[in-house]
């Protein structure tokens, strides 16, 4: 049976060069093993047809029967590790919070354990009769939120 050990070195010698890293790698009892990539401009078909072909030469089929996946960080899949909070700085994602609170924010800063992100609320200041447009910039734990998405704008 293939084992993560076997595959990680395979995947992060073809990754570390191309500019890219690894989001995800799964297998399962029976041998179905999910690779998923992305890096900070996205990944080709080419990049995923590659990678594919450096692990399969790198096993004997006969010995190690596997079913292999190979594919990108889709758009609307959640945000998992640093790398992508970090590909997607000065973008607008959605969070929904595990409060089940769910935001439209820019993301300012990732780091391991938070995100910085701001977002335009209207607020009664006290002082004024009208609410006014309030850029508000908070703080979270990864811990505190639920999933992360980006938001996908289509040019006009």
């Amino acid at each position: 049976m293939i084992e993560k050990k076997d595959i990680q070195p395979i995947i992060d010698d073809y990754t570390t060069g191309e500019g890219l890293f690894l989001v995800s790698l799964k297998i399962s009892a029976d041998s179905v093993v999910e690779v998923v990539i992305d890096g900070p401009q996205g990944v080709n078909l080419d990049q995923c047809v590659v990678l594919s072909n450096r692990i399969n030469a790198a096993f004997d089929r006969d010995v190690d029967n596997f079913e292999l996946t190979v594919s990108s960080a889709g758009l609307n899949q959640p945000l998992r590790i640093l790398p992508q909070y970090l590909k997607y700085i000065g973008q607008e994602v959605e969070i929904m919070l595990n409060t089940g609170k769910k935001l439209r924010v820019t993301l300012l800063d990732a780091t391991p354990d938070t995100i910085t992100v701001e977002y335009i609320q209207q607020c009664k200041i006290e002082g004024t009769k009208r609410k006014q447009t309030v850029h508000v910039t908070e703080t979270y734990m990864l811990t505190e939120i639920k999933t992360t998405k980006p938001i996908i704008k289509w040019k006009d």
